[in-house]
């Protein structure tokens, strides 16, 4: 027994309370005492130095050599000698308290707590996973929460120690050393054997297979443990749901999870588990006990955590309690992961909830001090607190079970059972258990109850007691034993107890249970060793138990309880010692065979962290916390020997020399130190290190182990390494819960790897066994140890049928498992699109919130007389240009042969026969995809947009007939519909890029997922499977399947034929099976089911396109070749390779240049429809023609744009180098194109339309023919771009260039001579105008300055505005000024007036802006914020506006959706009846006035009823009734 009284233990929590000594001192007081061969008296069970080493077996240790089931023999005790000094105390506790110390009675020693166990287990869950899910946003936040909380890292660290071993004054956290530079340059790679490729970044062809897990969350959980239909048994351990068959010994795993599981629920049919995890977005999982495969996954409702999960009768609902403040009741239809309704649960924590199963719709909850009953109506869950009244005391019920005619059992915190009928409590059953009744299980039988009294106790279906079964009374019980689950079925109970342990016990030899599984419990779990020459691993815990586990049997074969917590653990070479390291500063050393304690030292008075025995056996090296390193003589009865003091920080690693006469150490500051054995000198001499051969690796830092930390990593974000020499293979453990495989050596950071999932905390340690066939990996504060198989290359490419674990975590990240080689460059385009961002500043949806904020301005604005709109109108009429620099495969035929794409913010009909288009105008921003409906007579477009929509329109009526939205940030990058046209799947461009599957009609979220980290290309559903689809991406090739509420991925098993690749573009083949990606190195891969089965070369550069034939496929690439091949990818049948020369003589413009790069393919009609980077579509007809249908400028931004002075054409130059030339006549093409050497942002026509000026970005401008575009002069006085270029009105003599270097230059034409300068701005010029005579220029800057210039000299004017109406203008740019006054709306802040025109009658002027928007407006626009009319189509800010010579049409160019709009000008009256294809609508609707007041009357009714304004469930489309235009004012009028 113990000795009476508490044993006083050091913890980390209480060293250091005063100041302590200098490091140098303590050194030099350690030299002294080790010079004097004077050694510290050794404390309790120490032998003595000078006699025999004692041989003892401790009371507490048993050993067993059977199976799994068997009940461990105990040794008798061994007598022991006196001790030379102090009370006789034995070591260990009594038999009765063997198992678990301190808890034997009043003597029982107490136990520290570890830091890492918090309060509550809503904090403690919640807190436990925060350092792995906040890792990639806040790395500083990261480390300052797992200090403060204990999840993971060093344990030195989550004790508040500092780096130089004391504890910083304050109690805080100590700033985290930076990793030592030095220490990753090195050269040597001393120990490594192998040849080593410096190139090799790869992950390893090998993997590993999780084999057993050892454990059973018993803590903090209750009604966990059940049989299933077959007879095994369902529970869990850490993120692991397990099946464990009894008959077979055998496990089988399910690892959907991410984070800790903490409750689970059997179906009534025994073969589906519902399973809820911790976290920040926390779901659950329902899957198939047989197959251990996802059936559903339900999500986004939950926070912090699931903590209660039961079935109702027929199984077809689920009900789950959410660990959030309310503690939150859903109940969801679990097969289509439908939420049918939610309620708050109750302020307290609920503990146990359960359908009624004798009454439909009722549902009975329980927790801290109430109790529940539940009614379901529809969607609303209704509750009733239970009537506790006199008959019992109010307290908190754990558990519950319903019975017939309403009546409901309860388990009380004081041993009673409630029974209640109805709402009310009618009886008690007192003392029906000594402590807390944790369980209660109802079965055919009667009802089973489990409580912490260690006693489980059957009923009969009355709740008359049957019998008792005291598992603290049998053979494998011990006091303080306590029940949290109980599970009845016929003649077999299944007991999971608090302490880790599942009992099996058959009714009728109640006496004699079955102890099947076993761990550790309470603390956390550090110590690992594995046997040199046996398949035995040894861990110890902070439980102070030492575990011997068989590797083979998957059965604990000894145990021993020690008096302190246990950190780490050794054993020898010759496997005879076990050396464990204590949390005290002691280590003890015990024998293998027998666990008798060979010495007990106490030389430190920190944590002993590492333990490591010399290859040669003489000397075990014991590493400390307080920043030493001490040697032992193992031959010498462990004498001390030597000691390393070189470290700054503790000590966390150590590695021997193969001829033992070296020792390397990590330390807490990342330090790597050499010593010489077995003395302790340091070893600086680069020289000595060369040729040191170790004879194991477990370090973190140094050469070899470069490419394992990850980007932004903490110091001591990997807690363990250990390489397999043999296999050139490590594995490392980490604080984020993944055991992951490198090669090794693993030089080069950025390192591929394979990671595997299951531990739910940090994984403390992980070692290989001694004939590498497995890995053994043990989890902190999740208790767990793991056991994986080991499985080499070439047993690899043998199991390929083994399908990769499917996944619902994101596995696409830097933490992700790859196989591919060392990465290739991106290709310059697709590193180009992926570095594009469409996030804006403000979006168009924030406009009401800006005029929110603007109602001061509107009411002053409201008081002012203020001029009407213009009653002339325009109408979209013509775009020039198709989005194909950033999207692919947005291009098809549609029923009637006509063709359908989309650019800005517009969806394109084009029919190509009679050259027209008409418009989809519902988007108002960048439209990103398309895809055609399987008819081919709807259209889905996804847009850029802060709460980004997918629209789905009629490409006859341009109707919409669905909106879709709430799912989906910042934009929409893929879409795609099923092959019925009931689905479509989307993608967003949001940072996870979530994928979300729809059912568009009633506008229904079906499931979502995260899908990855990096940009996803495209989505496809399968043709014959709507809930199945691939994504492919950056590196990505994944299939999904649709479960409930949730997709389950799968990435694509590469195998030995390649590498991961970034795939462009993807389709179905022939059959559900097959599916074909193109990837960025002109590769076409063929995949059935997840496998990659062949690869094709393609193309050369990328395959950006991919379309499905009947019998075949085409492809499309960046070489400019379509491709058209047979239904195998076996032979390629013909190609078309896109070529000037070959465009046939109907095209509608030029091409730009030979084999551009193909972005989009489709077929139809007898044709192959091709879309170009370059904007261009083409129609490429079988026999071999090409005609050019469609040409717009490509990427960049497009600002200059100049219509001639007597003919229908306009120029525009761009940033894509390209000076255009287009016809806007019935024609519309474009007539000439010429590359320039930089881009441009202004042109302008001479007044005889002769020549055409052209600015440049480099600050020079060029005067071209403007029929040729040949040079006729050029010029460049200036280094900053020419924002403004303008000839003079008359005989164009002068020409002022504007540059954004603030001056004005003003050259005469005839003389080529710059005769001017305008000095005086005090930013960039934005705007110019002449007036008629040609003497005078208007100049308008960045500062929103006004200025004005005498030409030719450039001598700046003072003007009044009064002045400046009455002077006549050669035209009207400006957007400053009295007369633009009204153009500026009231967010005039936020958004820029970028361009303005006036029509040559001076009555109406056109503005574009930074938001996207064409604006007509009565010219002179005085006075503030006028009336308009406004008009969407462009996507971001229209750059410039240009009325053509006889004001008929507007045409307007867009900067970033580099598209040119003709928008046909209707005067006032002469209006079509018929509707418009272009919206208009004025911003200021509401303040227009022109109503009636009987209309304005009603237009203010509200006919929303109160009790019907919240709707049954949520809807995120827009039914097409409801998405009804705003009248116009023409049809108010």
């Amino acid at each position: 027994m113990f000795p009476e009284g508490p044993v006083k233990t050091k913890t980390l929590l209480n060293l250091g309370k005063g100041e302590k000594t200098p490091p140098l001192l303590r050194r030099e007081k350690r030299r002294r005492k080790k010079n004097k061969g004077k050694y510290r008296k050794a404390p309790r069970h120490t032998a003595t130095r000078g006699g025999e080493a004692r041989s003892r077996r401790p009371a507490h240790c048993h050993l067993s050599v059977a199976g799994p089931r068997s009940v461990p023999a105990v040794s008798p005790r061994r007598p022991r000698p006196p001790r030379p000094s102090g009370p006789a105390r034995p070591l260990t506790a009594p038999l009765s308290a063997q198992a678990h110390p301190g808890r034997g009675g009043a003597g029982a020693a107490p136990r520290p707590r570890s830091a890492s166990r918090a309060v509550s287990q809503r904090s403690h869950v919640w807190r436990r996973g925060a350092a792995r899910r906040a890792r990639a946003a806040a790395p500083s936040v990261r480390r300052r929460r797992r200090r403060t909380s204990g999840g993971g890292g060093h344990p030195c660290r989550r004790a508040g120690i500092s780096a130089a071993g004391t504890q910083p004054s304050g109690g805080g956290g100590r700033p985290v050393a930076p990793f030592p530079r030095g220490l990753r340059r090195e050269r040597a790679i001393p120990g490594w054997r192998g040849r080593v490729d410096m190139a090799d970044r790869s992950a390893p062809s090998c993997h590993l297979r999780l084999e057993w897990v050892y454990g059973y969350r018993g803590h903090q959980c209750r009604n966990n443990l059940y049989y299933t239909a077959a007879k095994e048994i369902v529970y869990f351990v850490a993120g692991v749901g397990v099946v464990y068959s009894p008959r077979e010994h055998r496990q089988k795993f399910y690892l959907g999870h991410q984070d800790d599981i903490i409750s689970l629920a059997l179906h009534p049919e025994r073969v589906l588990v519902a399973t809820g995890q911790v976290g920040k977005e926390p779901y659950i999982c329902v899957w198939d006990s047989y197959t251990v495969q996802t059936v559903s996954v339900l999500k986004d409702v939950h926070t912090h955590g699931i903590a209660c999960l039961a079935f109702d009768l027929d199984g077809q609902r689920l009900v789950s309690v959410g660990l959030d403040s309310k503690n939150t009741v859903c109940v969801w239809d679990w097969r289509k992961g439908k939420l049918l309704s939610m309620a708050p649960g109750h302020t307290d924590r609920i503990f146990d909830i359960s359908w009624d199963l004798y009454q439909p719709n009722k549902l009975v909850s329980c927790g801290v001090k109430h109790i529940k009953f539940w009614s379901l109506c529809g969607n609303s869950l209704t509750p009733k607190r239970g009537v506790f009244g006199k008959t019992g005391d109010l307290q908190t019920i754990l558990c519950l079970a319903c019975a017939r005619d309403e009546v409901t059992y309860s388990g009380a915190l004081n041993g009673d059972i409630y029974v209640w009928k109805g709402i009310n409590l009618v009886r008690t059953i007192q003392g029906a258990h000594a402590a807390g009744i944790f369980s209660m299980n109802a079965c055919e039988e009667g009802f089973a109850t489990g409580g912490r009294d260690g006693c489980v106790r059957l009923w009969d279906l009355n709740f008359k007691p049957i019998t008792v079964i005291d598992l603290r009374e049998t053979d494998q019980g011990y006091k303080g034993l306590s029940v949290r689950s109980v599970c009845w079925r016929g003649d077999h109970i299944l007991v999971g107890t608090q302490d880790s342990e599942i009992f099996e016990i058959v009714v009728h030899e109640r006496n004699k249970p079955f102890l099947i599984m076993q761990g550790h419990c309470e603390g956390e779990l550090w110590a690992l060793a594995v046997h040199p020459t046996k398949p035995l691993a040894m861990t110890g815990s902070d439980d102070r138990s030492v575990r011997i586990w068989s590797l083979i049997d998957h059965a604990l074969i000894a145990r021993c309880n020690m008096e302190e917590p246990i950190r780490c653990a050794a054993v020898s070479t010759d496997g005879i010692h076990l050396a464990l390291g204590m949390k005290d500063g002691s280590f003890t050393v015990l024998r293998v065979r027998d666990m008798t304690e060979v010495v007990h030292i106490k030389d430190r008075k920190e944590a002993i962290h590492e333990l490591k025995y010399s290859p040669d056996g003489n000397f075990l090296a014991v590493g400390s916390n307080d920043s030493s390193v001490d040697i032992y003589g193992v031959v010498q009865r462990y004498k001390k020997v030597g000691e390393c003091i070189g470290s700054l920080s503790f000590i966390t690693h150590m590695d021997w020399s193969s001829d033992s006469k070296y020792l390397q150490t990590n330390d807490g500051n990342g330090k790597r130190l050499f010593y010489r054995m077995p003395g302790g000198k340091e070893v600086t001499n680069k020289e000595e290190l060369k040729g040191i051969q170790w004879a194991s690796w477990t370090c973190v830092s140094g050469l070899e182990v470069n490419g394992i930390w990850p980007k932004y990593s903490d110091i001591n974000d990997i807690n363990s390494v250990d390489a397999n020499f043999i296999g050139q293979v490590m594995v490392t453990a980490d604080d984020y819960g993944i055991v992951k495989l490198f090669r090794y050596p693993c030089l080069r950071k950025g390192a591929k790897f394979k990671k595997y999932l299951g531990h739910s905390a940090h994984v403390t340690n992980v070692r290989w066994s001694h004939d590498h066939q497995w890995v053994v990996s043990i989890g902190g504060a999740d208790h767990s140890v793991f056991q994986w198989k080991f499985v080499p290359d070439r047993k690899l490419k043998d199991t390929l049928h083994i399908a990769p674990q499917e996944s619902l975590v994101d596995s696409n990240s830097d933490e992700s498992d790859s196989d591919q080689s060392d990465v290739p460059e991106l290709d310059s385009e697709i590193e180009q699109e992926t570095q594009i961002t469409y996030r804006r500043q403000v979006y168009k949806e924030d406009l009401p919130q800006l005029k929110e904020q603007c109602k001061e301005k509107r009411k002053s604005a409201a008081s002012k007389r203020r001029e009407r709109a213009p009653g002339n109108s325009i109408r979209l009429h013509f775009v020039h240009g198709y989005r194909g620099y950033d999207c692919r495969s947005n291009l098809f035929y549609t029923q009637t042969g006509e063709i359908v794409y989309h650019v800005a913010a517009v969806g394109v009909v084009y029919n190509r026969q009679q050259n027209t288009q008409r418009f989809y105008l519902g988007h108002d921003d960048d439209i990103l995809c398309l895809a055609i409906h399987p008819l081919k007579d709807y259209v889905a477009t996804g847009q850029v947009g802060r709460d980004s929509s997918i629209h789905i329109w009629d490409t006859e009526t341009i109707k919409p007939l669905s909106v879709l939205k709430g799912y989906h940030q910042y934009g929409v990058c893929a879409v795609d519909f099923s092959a019925d046209g009931k689905r479509l799947a989307s993608v967003g461009i949001d940072d996870n890029h979530t994928i979300v599957l729809w059912d568009w009609k009633k506008g229904e979220k079906l499931s979502a997922v995260r899908g990855s980290k990096d940009k996803i290309f495209v989505v496809k559903i399968n043709p014959y499977m709507p809930d199945k689809l691939i994504t492919v991406g950056i590196k990505h090739m994944k299939f999904w399947r649709r479960a409930g509420g949730g997709l389950i991925g799968r990435k694509g098993c590469i195998g030995a034929l390649g590498r991961t690749d970034t795939m462009m573009c993807a389709v179905y083949g022939w059959t559900e099976e097959m599916a074909f990606s193109g990837t960025s190195t002109g590769d076409v891969c063929i995949w059935r089911d997840v496998f990659l089965i062949k690869t094709v070369k393609a193309h050369d550069g990328p395959v950006f396109s991919m379309h499905a034939l009947e019998k075949g496929f085409v492809t499309g690439g960046k070489d400019g070749v379509v491709a058209l091949w047979d239904d195998t990818f076996e032979r390629c049948l013909k190609t078309y390779a896109i070529k000037r020369a070959a465009l046939a003589p109907g095209s509608k413009g030029l091409l730009l240049e030979d084999n551009p790069s193909i972005r989009a393919i489709s077929l139809g009609h007898g044709h192959i429809l091709v879309g170009t980077k370059n904007g261009e579509i083409l129609e490429v007809d079988k026999s071999g023609p090409i005609t050019l249908l469609v040409q717009g400028h490509m990427e960049g931004e497009v600002w200059g744009l100049a219509t001639h002075p007597h003919l229908p054409i306009c120029a525009t130059v761009s940033d894509d180098k390209t000076l255009r030339i287009w016809d806007l006549s019935p024609s519309h093409c474009m007539l000439a194109v010429r590359k320039l050497k930089k881009g441009g942002r202004c042109c302008c026509f001479s007044p005889d339309g002769k020549a055409l000026a052209v600015g440049l970005n480099d600050g020079s401008f060029l005067i071209v023919n403007a029929d040729t575009l040949e040079d006729l002069v050029s010029f460049q006085h200036r280094k900053d771009v020419i924002s403004e270029i303008r000839f003079s009105p008359g005989a164009g003599k002068y020409l002022a260039v504007a540059s954004c270097d603030n001056f004005v230059d003003i050259y005469n034409v005839m003389s080529s001579k710059r005769v001017g300068i305008c000095k005086g701005a005090s930013s960039y010029i934005t705007h110019m105008d002449w007036d008629i005579r040609g003497k005078l220029l208007q100049v308008n800057t960045g500062a929103k300055e006004q200025l004005f210039f005498e030409a030719p000299r450039g001598k700046k004017q003072t003007i009044p505005s009064l002045e400046v109406e009455k002077i006549g203008w050669a035209s009207w740019t400006s957007v400053l000024g009295s007369c633009c006054e009204g153009i500026w709306p009231i967010i005039g802040e936020v958004t820029d007036v970028t361009a303005s025109c006036l029509t040559s009658d001076s009555k109406v002027l056109a503005t574009g802006d930074d938001f996207g928007f064409v604006k007509l407006f009565r010219y002179p626009a005085k006075g503030k914020f006028g009336k308009f009319k406004r008009y969407v189509a462009h996507s971001t800010h229209v750059t410039n506006v240009r009325w053509t010579y006889d004001d008929s049409l507007l045409v307007t160019v867009g900067g970033a959706d580099t598209s040119l709009m003709l928008w046909t000008y209707e005067m006032e009256g002469h209006r079509d009846s018929r509707q418009c294809d272009s919206e208009e609508s004025d911003l200021d609707s509401e303040e227009d006035g022109g109503y009636d007041s009987d209309v304005t009357r009603e237009n203010e009714i509200n006919y929303t009823i109160k009790a019907l304004s919240t709707n049954i469930r949520p809807m995120f489309g827009i039914k097409p009734h409801l998405q009804q235009k705003e009248p116009t004012l023409d049809e108010r009028g």
